[in-house]
């Protein structure tokens, strides 16, 4: 029997032990650790007591398990080098080497090579002291985009209106330290117009192979207004992601991205994302992440038709994607995520979660980011609780199943978007 483990416990690794458990049925799929949520699948999907951040006795359990293909969600594992110490071992894994992550855990890393390379992105400049950053923003003015170059969880990226607001961005960065060792660095840029598009790739070190676009919405409040998040929703497909623009995205920029690191000695292994921003002169990178988005990932995953366990092994063995083809199914799909009230910023844990019997089912798929269990009973455990996902024949029934649930699950401080998907919905469809 077939052994798979999946590294993290949010939901787009719930997202990810529902589709493999469901390509590959006969295989046991272990989550570590896990959440709740996969905790629940039943038979052939079991947790393990072992923490993302621990390196060496992952890669003791996949060994002593004789895992035959390990995915990696987070980008933290990817960014300490655990596919290196896969690699080293001789063990199968689908995701890149710290080398290549860096186009996710340097921001300034993926500017240089995108110049490099030619990739249109945003004009930016790099600093590595507070003092000119701020003159910096003095002289090229507002709106301007402020980033840490480090991994911040999607919370290290400020689109400010005003000189003053980029100031503070800079100062919570550099200054202040919010974000740890992400901040030694910050990207300053120029703040781009347009929709934004997610598409991610599969990609052999050569090849890259699309999965479904699809569009997130980050500012937590409805009507794209408030702080970043890591993400309050998301829909797929989109209508302005044609197959000719993404032919362009992985000509133009996913292409001459995986050269670049080839020629370093870094071939990239594993899930490309590009996260764009669709102006009036083409598409333009706004960032690269090295693995599934989330909550992309609880979208794009069940409308890939085909077995993603298939080029997985290929790419984790060494093998190559030459043709492998996604089938996309036909239909939408949308996710509302339920948080905890306050977040992102200062939010409390450990809220009584209600989920009630019928929210969950075919067309109806509840994914667990940030639950616990205590004394039996479900409880809040981060800020993105649940993921509710509507599966429909359109974005307009896809919308209204996801709300629906959304609407029905309980617990203290919830907070979520009811607009996710406005770009394209009417505005009966969004509640407008």
């Amino acid at each position: 029997m077939e052994n798979l483990l999946i590294v993290g416990s949010g939901g787009r690794e719930h997202a990810l032990a529902w589709k493999l458990h469901r390509d590959v049925p006969d295989a046991t799929v272990h989550v570590a650790p896990g959440n709740p949520g996969t905790e629940q699948m039943g038979e052939g999907v079991r947790n393990v007591d072992v923490p993302s951040s621990d390196l060496d006795a992952l890669a003791d359990f996949a060994e002593t398990r004789s895992v035959d293909l390990t995915v990696v969600g987070p980008e933290a594992p990817l960014a300490a080098g655990l596919a290196d110490v896969f690699a080293e071992r001789g063990l199968p894994v689908f995701g890149p080497g710290r080398d290549a992550a860096r186009i996710e855990s340097s921001k300034a890393f993926a500017k240089e090579l995108m110049q490099q390379k030619g990739v249109p992105t945003a004009e930016h400049r790099t600093f590595r002291e507070a003092g000119p950053a701020r003159d910096h923003l003095e002289r090229v003015g507002a709106p301007v985009v402020v980033k840490a170059s480090g991994l911040a969880a999607g919370k290290g990226a400020y689109v400010c209106d005003t000189v003053a607001e980029a100031r503070e961005a800079v100062d919570e960065i550099m200054v202040q330290r919010k974000y740890g060792d992400a901040g030694d660095r910050v990207v300053v840029e120029e703040c781009l117009e347009g929709d934004e598009l997610s598409v991610l790739f599969l990609s052999d070190g050569e090849r890259a192979v699309p999965l479904v676009p699809s569009r997130d919405y980050k500012q937590a409040w409805e009507g794209d207004e408030g702080p970043n998040t890591g993400g309050m929703g998301a829909y797929a497909p989109v209508a302005a992601a044609t197959p000719e623009l993404v032919e362009t995205v992985r000509r133009e920029v996913v292409g001459p991205v995986l050269e670049g690191l080839a020629e370093r000695g870094t071939p990239y292994h594993g899930v490309l994302y590009a996260g764009l921003m669709l102006t009036e002169s083409g598409p333009r990178v706004l960032e690269f992440n090295c693995r599934f988005g989330d909550p992309e990932a609880q979208v794009i995953l069940p409308l890939t038709g085909a077995s993603l366990a298939e080029p997985m092994r290929a790419v984790a063995r060494g093998g190559t994607l030459r043709g492998w083809r996604p089938e996309t199914s036909s239909g939408a799909a949308l996710i509302t995520v339920l948080a905890s009230g306050g977040y992102p910023r200062d939010y409390e844990v450990g809220r009584d979660i209600e989920i009630p019997d019928g929210v969950a089912g075919p067309n109806r798929l509840v994914f667990h980011a940030g639950t616990d269990r205590e004394d039996g009973r479900l409880v809040t455990g981060g800020g993105r609780v649940l993921g509710v996902v509507g599966l429909g024949d359109d974005l307009e029934e896809a919308a209204a199943l996801s709300r629906e649930g959304a609407d029905r699950i309980r617990f203290e401080g919830k907070q979520w978007r009811s607009d996710i998907g406005h770009h394209e919905l009417s505005p009966d469809a969004t509640g407008a």
